[in-house]
Protein backbone atom coordinates (compact mmCIF):
# COMPACT_ATOMS: atom_id res chain seq x y z
CA UNK A 1 0.00 0.00 0.00
CA UNK A 2 1.61 3.04 -1.06
CA UNK A 3 1.76 6.17 1.67
CA UNK A 4 1.34 9.51 -0.25
CA UNK A 5 1.25 12.85 1.25
CA UNK A 6 -0.07 15.48 -1.11
CA UNK A 7 0.84 19.45 -0.15
CA UNK A 8 -0.98 22.19 -1.31
CA UNK A 9 -1.26 25.88 -0.22
CA UNK A 10 -3.90 27.39 -1.56
CA UNK A 11 -7.14 25.74 -0.13
CA UNK A 12 -9.51 26.75 -2.17
CA UNK A 13 -11.41 26.93 -5.96
CA UNK A 14 -9.71 25.06 -8.93
CA UNK A 15 -6.10 23.58 -6.91
CA UNK A 16 -8.45 22.38 -3.93
CA UNK A 17 -10.85 20.92 -6.52
CA UNK A 18 -7.71 18.94 -8.06
CA UNK A 19 -6.33 17.63 -4.94
CA UNK A 20 -10.19 16.19 -3.98
CA UNK A 21 -10.16 14.27 -7.07
CA UNK A 22 -7.18 12.64 -6.56
CA UNK A 23 -7.52 12.21 -2.73
CA UNK A 24 -10.82 10.39 -3.30
CA UNK A 25 -9.37 8.26 -6.18
CA UNK A 26 -6.11 7.29 -4.29
CA UNK A 27 -8.57 6.49 -1.16
CA UNK A 28 -10.57 4.53 -3.19
CA UNK A 29 -7.59 2.55 -4.63
CA UNK A 30 -6.89 1.24 -1.14
CA UNK A 31 -3.47 3.87 -0.17
CA UNK A 32 -2.69 6.06 2.83
CA UNK A 33 -3.45 9.16 1.65
CA UNK A 34 -2.39 12.30 3.84
CA UNK A 35 -3.06 15.65 3.54
CA UNK A 36 -0.92 18.65 5.06
CA UNK A 37 -2.99 22.10 4.50
CA UNK A 38 -4.15 25.17 6.87
CA UNK A 39 -6.64 23.22 8.98
CA UNK A 40 -9.48 25.64 7.32
CA UNK A 41 -10.98 26.05 4.34
CA UNK A 42 -12.43 23.83 1.84
CA UNK A 43 -9.68 21.81 1.36
CA UNK A 44 -8.96 20.59 4.69
CA UNK A 45 -13.01 20.11 4.85
CA UNK A 46 -12.89 18.17 1.48
CA UNK A 47 -9.91 15.89 3.39
CA UNK A 48 -12.31 15.16 6.07
CA UNK A 49 -14.94 14.20 4.76
CA UNK A 50 -13.25 12.04 2.49
CA UNK A 51 -11.14 9.75 5.27
CA UNK A 52 -7.64 11.31 4.16
CA UNK A 53 -5.24 11.69 7.06
CA UNK A 54 -5.59 15.88 7.73
CA UNK A 55 -2.09 17.45 9.19
CA UNK A 56 -2.10 20.91 9.93
CA UNK A 57 0.38 23.35 8.53
CA UNK A 58 -0.36 26.62 8.87
CA UNK A 59 1.10 28.60 5.87
CA UNK A 60 -0.11 31.56 4.22
CA UNK A 61 -0.94 31.79 0.72
CA UNK A 62 2.22 34.37 -0.42
CA UNK A 63 5.87 33.97 0.49
CA UNK A 64 6.56 36.47 3.21
CA UNK A 65 8.80 36.26 6.38
CA UNK A 66 6.45 32.97 7.79
CA UNK A 67 8.37 30.87 5.02
CA UNK A 68 11.05 29.81 7.16
CA UNK A 69 9.05 28.46 10.09
CA UNK A 70 6.30 27.35 7.11
CA UNK A 71 9.66 25.00 6.10
CA UNK A 72 10.49 23.64 8.99
CA UNK A 73 6.76 22.98 10.28
CA UNK A 74 6.23 20.81 7.01
CA UNK A 75 9.82 19.05 7.15
CA UNK A 76 8.60 17.94 10.63
CA UNK A 77 5.50 16.87 9.36
CA UNK A 78 7.30 14.44 6.55
CA UNK A 79 9.45 12.87 9.06
CA UNK A 80 6.36 11.99 11.12
CA UNK A 81 4.46 10.49 8.31
CA UNK A 82 7.20 8.90 6.12
CA UNK A 83 5.49 8.39 3.25
CA UNK A 84 6.71 7.13 -0.05
CA UNK A 85 5.65 10.12 -2.54
CA UNK A 86 5.50 14.12 -1.56
CA UNK A 87 2.89 16.06 -4.10
CA UNK A 88 3.26 19.10 -4.05
CA UNK A 89 -0.09 21.55 -5.04
CA UNK A 90 1.36 24.98 -6.70
CA UNK A 91 3.36 27.71 -5.92
CA UNK A 92 4.02 28.64 -2.51
CA UNK A 93 3.75 24.35 -1.89
CA UNK A 94 6.25 23.78 -4.36
CA UNK A 95 8.46 26.51 -2.63
CA UNK A 96 8.05 25.32 0.89
CA UNK A 97 7.90 21.40 0.31
CA UNK A 98 11.29 21.53 -2.37
CA UNK A 99 13.41 23.69 0.62
CA UNK A 100 12.28 21.28 3.50
CA UNK A 101 12.75 18.29 1.32
CA UNK A 102 15.44 18.87 -0.96
CA UNK A 103 15.08 15.85 -3.05
CA UNK A 104 15.07 13.28 -0.16
CA UNK A 105 11.99 11.69 -0.45
CA UNK A 106 10.63 11.39 -3.96
CA UNK A 107 8.62 14.45 -4.59
CA UNK A 108 6.17 15.70 -7.72
CA UNK A 109 5.66 19.05 -8.06
CA UNK A 110 2.67 20.09 -10.08
CA UNK A 111 2.61 24.33 -10.61
CA UNK A 112 -0.77 24.48 -11.36
CA UNK A 113 0.63 27.72 -13.33
CA UNK A 114 4.01 29.12 -13.19
CA UNK A 115 5.22 31.21 -10.07
CA UNK A 116 7.17 33.87 -12.00
CA UNK A 117 3.66 34.68 -14.30
CA UNK A 118 2.33 36.32 -11.22
CA UNK A 119 5.88 38.22 -10.67
CA UNK A 120 6.35 42.06 -11.72
CA UNK A 121 9.00 44.39 -11.40
CA UNK A 122 12.42 43.61 -9.97
CA UNK A 123 10.93 40.07 -8.25
CA UNK A 124 10.33 38.14 -11.44
CA UNK A 125 13.93 37.55 -12.33
CA UNK A 126 14.69 35.79 -8.92
CA UNK A 127 11.21 34.13 -9.00
CA UNK A 128 12.94 32.40 -12.35
CA UNK A 129 16.21 31.93 -10.21
CA UNK A 130 14.05 30.11 -7.74
CA UNK A 131 12.49 28.06 -10.16
CA UNK A 132 15.56 26.90 -12.41
CA UNK A 133 17.55 25.89 -9.23
CA UNK A 134 15.06 24.26 -7.41
CA UNK A 135 13.77 22.25 -10.68
CA UNK A 136 16.56 19.94 -9.25
CA UNK A 137 14.78 18.96 -6.16
CA UNK A 138 11.47 17.50 -8.02
CA UNK A 139 11.51 13.64 -9.27
CA UNK A 140 8.47 14.84 -11.97
CA UNK A 141 7.32 18.49 -12.58
CA UNK A 142 3.35 17.85 -13.74
CA UNK A 143 1.97 20.05 -15.82
CA UNK A 144 -1.21 20.26 -16.58
CA UNK A 145 -0.94 21.12 -20.25
CA UNK A 146 1.41 21.36 -22.97
CA UNK A 147 1.39 25.18 -22.38
CA UNK A 148 2.94 24.99 -19.19
CA UNK A 149 5.63 22.88 -19.84
CA UNK A 150 6.65 25.26 -22.85
CA UNK A 151 6.75 28.24 -21.01
CA UNK A 152 8.85 26.87 -18.75
CA UNK A 153 11.28 25.63 -20.81
CA UNK A 154 11.22 28.64 -23.05
CA UNK A 155 12.62 30.57 -20.07
CA UNK A 156 15.39 27.76 -19.03
CA UNK A 157 13.12 25.35 -16.17
CA UNK A 158 13.94 22.42 -17.52
CA UNK A 159 13.25 19.42 -14.92
CA UNK A 160 11.99 15.76 -15.87
CA UNK A 161 8.29 16.95 -16.53
CA UNK A 162 5.21 14.81 -17.43
CA UNK A 163 1.98 16.55 -19.01
CA UNK A 164 -1.23 14.81 -17.22
CA UNK A 165 -4.31 17.25 -18.23
CA UNK A 166 -6.75 18.26 -15.55
CA UNK A 167 -9.89 16.75 -15.79
CA UNK A 168 -13.58 17.07 -14.75
CA UNK A 169 -16.14 15.01 -12.53
CA UNK A 170 -18.13 14.57 -15.60
CA UNK A 171 -21.26 12.44 -13.51
CA UNK A 172 -21.35 15.85 -11.46
CA UNK A 173 -21.09 18.37 -14.29
CA UNK A 174 -22.81 17.95 -17.05
CA UNK A 175 -24.72 19.41 -20.05
CA UNK A 176 -27.32 21.91 -18.95
CA UNK A 177 -30.33 22.79 -21.60
CA UNK A 178 -32.78 25.53 -21.95
CA UNK A 179 -35.15 23.93 -19.06
CA UNK A 180 -32.32 23.69 -16.57
CA UNK A 181 -31.21 27.01 -17.37
CA UNK A 182 -34.57 29.05 -17.09
CA UNK A 183 -35.09 26.98 -13.61
CA UNK A 184 -31.67 28.03 -12.28
CA UNK A 185 -32.04 31.23 -13.42
CA UNK A 186 -35.82 31.25 -11.08
CA UNK A 187 -33.32 29.95 -8.30
CA UNK A 188 -30.91 32.47 -8.51
CA UNK A 189 -33.35 35.37 -8.98
CA UNK A 190 -31.74 36.17 -12.78
CA UNK A 191 -34.94 35.89 -14.81
CA UNK A 192 -34.89 38.50 -17.22
CA UNK A 193 -32.41 39.20 -19.90
CA UNK A 194 -28.89 36.65 -20.55
CA UNK A 195 -26.67 36.26 -18.15
CA UNK A 196 -22.70 35.93 -18.88
CA UNK A 197 -20.92 34.41 -15.32
CA UNK A 198 -17.42 34.84 -14.28
CA UNK A 199 -16.40 32.22 -11.41
CA UNK A 200 -13.22 32.52 -9.33
CA UNK A 201 -11.31 34.13 -7.24
CA UNK A 202 -11.25 37.82 -6.97
CA UNK A 203 -7.77 39.25 -7.92
CA UNK A 204 -5.26 40.51 -10.45
CA UNK A 205 -4.83 36.73 -12.20
CA UNK A 206 -8.26 36.17 -13.12
CA UNK A 207 -8.69 39.75 -14.88
CA UNK A 208 -12.02 40.43 -13.99
CA UNK A 209 -11.13 44.70 -14.15
CA UNK A 210 -9.92 43.60 -18.29
CA UNK A 211 -14.15 42.18 -18.04
CA UNK A 212 -15.12 45.61 -16.11
CA UNK A 213 -13.85 47.72 -19.13
CA UNK A 214 -15.40 45.20 -21.59
CA UNK A 215 -18.57 44.87 -20.53
CA UNK A 216 -20.27 48.07 -21.75
CA UNK A 217 -19.73 46.95 -25.10
CA UNK A 218 -21.42 43.71 -24.60
CA UNK A 219 -24.56 45.55 -22.89
CA UNK A 220 -24.81 47.95 -25.84
CA UNK A 221 -25.77 44.80 -27.72
CA UNK A 222 -27.75 43.73 -25.13
CA UNK A 223 -28.96 46.21 -22.56
CA UNK A 224 -30.99 43.91 -20.25
CA UNK A 225 -27.81 40.92 -20.07
CA UNK A 226 -25.76 41.11 -16.48
CA UNK A 227 -22.71 40.36 -15.34
CA UNK A 228 -22.18 37.76 -12.51
CA UNK A 229 -18.86 37.63 -10.58
CA UNK A 230 -19.20 34.39 -8.38
CA UNK A 231 -15.87 34.57 -5.91
CA UNK A 232 -14.58 36.52 -3.70
CA UNK A 233 -10.68 37.59 -3.30
CA UNK A 234 -8.55 40.63 -2.38
CA UNK A 235 -9.84 42.74 -5.12
CA UNK A 236 -13.25 42.06 -4.13
CA UNK A 237 -13.54 46.09 -3.17
CA UNK A 238 -11.69 47.77 -5.61
CA UNK A 239 -13.64 45.62 -8.31
CA UNK A 240 -17.09 47.17 -6.35
CA UNK A 241 -16.04 50.36 -6.81
CA UNK A 242 -15.09 50.40 -10.11
CA UNK A 243 -18.19 48.06 -11.07
CA UNK A 244 -20.33 49.12 -14.36
CA UNK A 245 -23.93 48.91 -14.19
CA UNK A 246 -25.36 45.41 -14.82
CA UNK A 247 -23.02 43.83 -12.67
CA UNK A 248 -23.69 41.31 -9.71
CA UNK A 249 -21.53 40.14 -6.95
CA UNK A 250 -22.07 36.75 -6.22
CA UNK A 251 -19.93 35.85 -3.80
CA UNK A 252 -17.76 32.54 -2.79
CA UNK A 253 -20.07 29.07 -3.48
CA UNK A 254 -19.25 25.89 -2.75
CA UNK A 255 -21.25 24.61 -5.86
CA UNK A 256 -20.45 26.12 -8.81
CA UNK A 257 -23.28 24.44 -10.77
CA UNK A 258 -26.11 26.27 -10.63
CA UNK A 259 -24.64 29.59 -11.69
CA UNK A 260 -23.37 27.68 -14.87
CA UNK A 261 -26.81 26.32 -15.85
CA UNK A 262 -27.63 29.90 -15.19
CA UNK A 263 -25.03 31.79 -17.81
CA UNK A 264 -25.75 32.00 -21.29
CA UNK A 265 -21.87 32.34 -21.83
CA UNK A 266 -19.35 31.68 -19.10
CA UNK A 267 -15.88 34.26 -19.13
CA UNK A 268 -12.20 33.59 -18.11
CA UNK A 269 -10.43 36.54 -18.59
CA UNK A 270 -7.17 35.62 -17.02
CA UNK A 271 -3.86 37.17 -17.33
CA UNK A 272 -2.23 33.60 -16.54
CA UNK A 273 -3.60 29.62 -15.94
CA UNK A 274 -2.49 26.28 -15.87
CA UNK A 275 -5.19 24.86 -16.77
CA UNK A 276 -8.71 26.21 -15.45
CA UNK A 277 -10.73 24.39 -13.69
CA UNK A 278 -13.43 26.68 -14.46
CA UNK A 279 -13.18 25.87 -17.80
CA UNK A 280 -13.41 22.69 -17.88
CA UNK A 281 -16.63 22.80 -15.51
CA UNK A 282 -18.04 25.09 -17.92
CA UNK A 283 -17.12 22.88 -20.67
CA UNK A 284 -18.64 20.14 -19.56
CA UNK A 285 -21.72 22.29 -18.20
CA UNK A 286 -22.29 22.40 -22.15
CA UNK A 287 -22.03 26.52 -22.29
CA UNK A 288 -20.10 28.66 -24.93
CA UNK A 289 -16.84 29.63 -22.63
CA UNK A 290 -14.72 32.73 -23.87
CA UNK A 291 -11.59 32.77 -22.57
CA UNK A 292 -7.89 34.10 -22.63
CA UNK A 293 -4.57 32.51 -24.59
CA UNK A 294 -3.60 31.01 -21.32
CA UNK A 295 -2.27 28.20 -19.82
CA UNK A 296 -4.41 25.17 -21.22
CA UNK A 297 -7.61 27.02 -22.97
CA UNK A 298 -6.56 26.85 -26.03
CA UNK A 299 -5.45 23.43 -25.60
CA UNK A 300 -8.77 22.51 -24.42
CA UNK A 301 -10.93 24.35 -26.88
CA UNK A 302 -9.55 22.69 -29.62
CA UNK A 303 -8.30 23.67 -33.11
CA UNK A 304 -10.79 26.69 -34.25
CA UNK A 305 -12.05 27.39 -31.44
CA UNK A 306 -12.08 31.46 -30.51
CA UNK A 307 -9.15 32.45 -27.89
CA UNK A 308 -8.44 36.15 -27.19
CA UNK A 309 -5.44 37.70 -26.37
CA UNK A 310 -4.68 38.87 -22.48
CA UNK A 311 -6.00 42.03 -21.48
CA UNK A 312 -7.52 42.91 -24.92
CA UNK A 313 -10.82 44.46 -23.35
CA UNK A 314 -12.06 45.64 -27.03
CA UNK A 315 -11.23 41.86 -28.19
CA UNK A 316 -13.77 40.44 -24.89
CA UNK A 317 -16.21 43.30 -25.63
CA UNK A 318 -16.56 42.10 -29.05
CA UNK A 319 -16.59 38.63 -28.92
CA UNK A 320 -19.40 39.28 -26.09
CA UNK A 321 -21.76 41.23 -27.64
CA UNK A 322 -21.80 38.88 -30.48
CA UNK A 323 -22.46 35.83 -28.72
CA UNK A 324 -24.94 37.78 -26.88
CA UNK A 325 -26.80 39.13 -29.87
CA UNK A 326 -26.99 35.64 -31.46
CA UNK A 327 -27.61 33.07 -29.60
CA UNK A 328 -27.29 30.40 -31.63
CA UNK A 329 -23.60 30.64 -32.43
CA UNK A 330 -23.17 30.75 -28.52
CA UNK A 331 -25.00 27.46 -28.68
CA UNK A 332 -23.29 26.00 -31.38
CA UNK A 333 -19.56 26.91 -29.75
CA UNK A 334 -21.62 25.25 -26.23
CA UNK A 335 -22.16 21.94 -27.74
CA UNK A 336 -18.32 21.79 -28.97
CA UNK A 337 -17.32 22.30 -25.69
CA UNK A 338 -19.81 19.87 -24.30
CA UNK A 339 -18.43 17.16 -26.28
CA UNK A 340 -14.94 18.23 -26.29
CA UNK A 341 -14.99 17.64 -22.35
CA UNK A 342 -16.76 14.44 -22.72
CA UNK A 343 -14.07 13.00 -24.74
CA UNK A 344 -11.16 14.76 -23.51
CA UNK A 345 -11.05 15.85 -20.39
CA UNK A 346 -12.89 12.95 -17.79
CA UNK A 347 -11.22 13.20 -14.69
CA UNK A 348 -11.36 9.48 -14.04
CA UNK A 349 -8.20 9.81 -17.09
CA UNK A 350 -6.56 12.24 -15.19
CA UNK A 351 -6.16 9.98 -12.14
CA UNK A 352 -5.54 6.95 -13.59
CA UNK A 353 -2.38 8.57 -14.87
CA UNK A 354 -1.32 10.19 -11.60
CA UNK A 355 -1.57 7.22 -9.87
CA UNK A 356 0.75 5.25 -12.34
CA UNK A 357 3.34 8.54 -12.58
CA UNK A 358 3.20 7.68 -8.98
CA UNK A 359 4.36 4.40 -9.63
CA UNK A 360 7.03 5.21 -12.14
CA UNK A 361 8.45 7.48 -9.75
CA UNK A 362 8.57 5.39 -6.04
CA UNK A 363 9.94 2.24 -8.97
CA UNK A 364 12.77 4.54 -9.71
CA UNK A 365 11.25 4.91 -13.11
Amino acid sequence: MMRVLHVSQPTEAGVARVVGYLLADQLRAGWDVLTACPPDGPLAADARRLGARLLPWPATRQPGPAVPAEVLRLAGLVRQARPDLVHLHSSKAGLAGRLALRGRVPTIFQPNGWSFLAATGAVRPAVLAWERYAIRWAHRVLHVSERELTDGHRLGIRGRSVVVPNGVDLEAFTAQDDATRAAARARLGLTGGPVVVCVGRLCRQKGQDVLFSAWPQALAAAPAARLVLVGDGPARAALQATAPPGVLFAGATDDPRPWYAAADVVVLPSRWEGMSMVQLEAMASARCLLGTDVGGVAEALGDGALVLPVGDAAALGAALAARLARPDLAATEAAAAGERARTTYDVRRTTTRVRELYAEVVGGG
